[in-house]
């Protein structure tokens, strides 16, 4: 069976299905054996058996499912360390956890898209899960990347494991997960290489042996050896060693290969565009079926830069570990900004017209007949700012 490959994000709407859709608009029969091929790559998994009924939209083929309605579609980044992928990482062994968690939110007038990124190290509520083997256990107070490590472990499958994060995700928040899109480091690192490398601002140099990165300051050009191993690394001079830090760096990779993705026309250029392609299909494993893949780009297609938004949950270190963080009063604004379909930012102390307001309950959505609480972790009293600050497209140069 063919493991997951990841892409820590957006770009996998705005690369992969975009491009996609201007397959699917080539037509003719040549246009259909590459759309087969593509189509052929890519490792579609069903999870409703898992996760209970989800919304539908009735939409033609080739149509956008969910037409005048938001999206929210769960991606993730595996440390699968089998085969390849344990040789990029380092070390070859059995099982799968994840490594990078983002929701991804499209607006329902497809003109914004906002990127949440979910520490691993958040500690929250892990409801019981269905997996393909069985249901987990749940925990009232856990680290948010054991609800996918559970769900692999007892279901050894990524149906399974992707099923326990969508539910735990749905069940802190208050949000409903529409689909997933998951990617490993191999996939990763051929997406990077497909694109001719990725141009970015290195502030100081870099040291990391556990992430086989060395790396000088200035503006570089990564190739998806090095670029991957700048999304894992942890430890190097300019790091403290926490997983918020590495979801900066990750979230600023992310963007710069959007924008190279869009500013070198790729979209419009069929070589590159099918260099992409190959490698962004082979690399996902996904619930989506691609011809709706191909129907949201496509419905998403105008969206400016300055509307594609990054940002990480806010949080603070756990009060009985500064080594886990518990996310802040602000998370639930953010949460339900994204529930009612609303700007990331309205009503949170970066918004310059936010006003005190009591702070928001996130209601989880009920699967098979449960109710998950959010978790109530207790909120500590000196909160520092997420690892970096919501940024567009726009503010990201790439450049130094």
């Amino acid at each position: 069976m063919r493991h997951a490959r990841h892409h820590r994000t957006g770009h996998i709407l705005r690369g992969t299905a975009l491009a996609t859709v201007a397959l699917l608009a080539f037509g003719g029969t040549a246009a259909y054996a590459v759309y087969a091929r593509l189509n052929g790559n890519i490792n579609h998994v069903d999870v409703s058996g898992l996760i209970g009924p989800r919304p539908t939209g009735g939409a033609q083929v080739g149509e956008d499912p969910n037409a005048g309605k938001d999206v929210n579609i769960l991606l993730i980044g595996s440390d699968s360390r089998e085969g390849a992928n344990g040789e990029i990482g380092g070390r070859v062994a059995g099982g799968m956890r994840s490594d990078t968690t983002i929701v991804m939110h499209i607006s329902a007038d497809r003109d914004r898209v906002e990127m949440v990124s979910i520490p691993r190290d958040s500690m929250v509520e892990i409801p019981s899960c269905q997996t393909t083997n069985g249901a987990t256990g749940a925990s009232s107070y856990a680290m948010f990347n054991e609800a996918f490590a559970r769900g692999w472990d007892l279901g050894l499958d990524l149906q399974s494991a992707a099923a326990c994060t969508w539910r735990t995700v749905e069940a802190n928040t208050g949000i409903t997960i529409h689909d997933f899109m998951l990617v490993d480091f191999a996939g990763f690192q051929t997406m990077v290489d497909a694109i001719g490398g990725v141009d970015i601002c290195i502030p100081q140099d870099m040291d990391d042996k556990k992430a086989k990165l060395h790396v000088e300051a200035g503006n570089k050009t990564l190739d998806g050896k090095t670029a991957l191993a700048f999304a894992r690394s942890r430890h190097s001079q300019v790091s403290d060693g926490s997983d918020i830090g590495r979801i900066g760096n990750q979230q600023r990779l992310l963007a710069a290969m959007a924008s190279q993705t869009l500013s070198k026309n790729v979209l419009t250029d069929w070589t590159d565009l099918l260099g992409l392609l190959n490698a962004a299909t082979k690399s996902l494993t996904t619930s989506m079926h691609t011809p709706d893949m191909a129907g949201l780009a496509y419905s998403a297609r105008s969206i400016r830069t300055g509307n594609i938004t990054f940002m990480t949950i806010p949080w603070g270190a756990a009060p009985d570990d500064k080594n886990r963080v518990v996310w802040t009063d602000e998370a639930d604004i953010i949460w339900s900004n994204i529930a009612a379909d609303t700007p990331l930012l309205t009503g949170t102390s970066q918004d310059p017209g936010a006003k005190a307001t009591d702070k928001p309950s996130a209601t989880a959505t009920p699967t098979q007949g449960q109710t998950a609480e959010p978790t109530k972790a207790p909120t500590p009293k000196a909160t520092r700012k997420a690892g970096r600050e919501a940024f567009t497209l726009d503010d990201n140069t790439g450049s130094c």
